[in-house]
């Protein structure tokens, strides 16, 4: 079995750093698991690693697409796959890193996904639904039938949402029990899996200050730019930073509220990675002053 690692946890607890200070030290390759690094021109409100950061080190899914893109976990798992089977084939380590925790629970444990069904009309009606009433309306439904997907769901990920309703209508089923029983497969990797994570109150303090410096270092004029040419409902404008910006350049809200709705949602993200995290088997939890390499 292929020897992999993996360096997860909530945001802003130094995960990239972490795995770049692991791939110097036994020679590897670095894998983003996070579904917004991958998009170009978006680098301040995704805290990406900058090519000083990378100290020389190769890191993979990072940039490869235009933000007008699409990118979902399908794309994730075969992209990831094949980048840890091309690391190993130049004899070296495959390092995934990332805070998306069913990113890396989809390649780990091999998860099949259901097919994508054919009845686009109930889609077609959900997606109006948000456009009509917000994406609120949505998770209440899913709560209503799947309430624990909604413990894994964060309400801003409309297309998660959508698919887990389909889900139930396909099938009568939840998908958070489809996902459990994927997550009773054995590993296909033999994966060393490192959850970095610190006091909470440190941990939103330091959430605090990157939103903070996110500001300093231009994420306003990045999410106008970026405005310009990407559709508000694109997946890449619903990641956290993006969308609470985006919502003041519509003049919805000050840039102060914006500011404080970001730093909220964010420690309630890290608060649901914290959780989703726990549940997985065989990780070894680590503050990032322990680090043992």
């Amino acid at each position: 079995m292929d020897k992999i690692y993996i360096i997860a946890g909530p945001t802003a607890t130094g995960k990239s750093a972490a795995a770049v200070r692991l791939a110097k030290k036994i020679g590897g390759e670095v894998i983003s698991a996070d579904s917004m690094q991958v998009y170009r021109g978006m680098d301040i409100g995704t805290a990406k690693v900058t090519e000083e950061e990378m100290q020389g080190i190769p890191h993979h899914l990072i940039d490869i697409l235009e933000p007008t893109e699409e990118f979902n976990i399908h794309i994730f798992q075969k992209l990831c796959k094949k980048a840890i089977s091309e690391i190993l084939e130049r004899g070296n380590v495959p390092i995934i890193c990332g805070g998306t925790g069913f990113y890396i629970q989809s390649v780990l444990y091999d998860i099949e996904f259901t097919e994508e069904e054919t009845d686009m009309s109930y889609r077609r009606e959900l997606e109006q639904l948000y456009k009509e009433k917000g994406g609120e309306v949505l998770y209440e439904m899913l709560r209503a039938v799947d309430p624990a997907s909604c413990e894994a769901i964060h309400p801003n990920n409309v297309k998660r949402v959508i698919r887990a309703l389909e889900y139930h209508r396909e099938t009568g089923g939840q998908i958070s029990e489809h996902n459990v029983e994927q997550r009773k497969k054995d590993p296909a990797y033999d994966a060393e899996f490192y959850v970095l994570y610190d006091d909470r109150q440190l941990m939103y303090e330091r959430i605090d200050r990157r939103v903070d410096m996110m500001m300093e270092a231009g994420l306003v004029d990045e999410v106008r730019r970026l405005k310009e040419y990407v559709p508000r409902e694109a997946v890449s404008m619903q990641g956290l930073g993006y969308k609470e910006i985006y919502a003041y350049l519509e003049g919805e809200c000050s840039l102060e509220e914006a500011v404080y709705i970001l730093k909220r949602d964010t420690r309630h993200f890290a608060k649901r990675q914290i959780t989703w995290f726990k549940r997985e088997k065989n990780t070894i939890w680590l503050k990032p002053s322990d680090l043992p390499w």
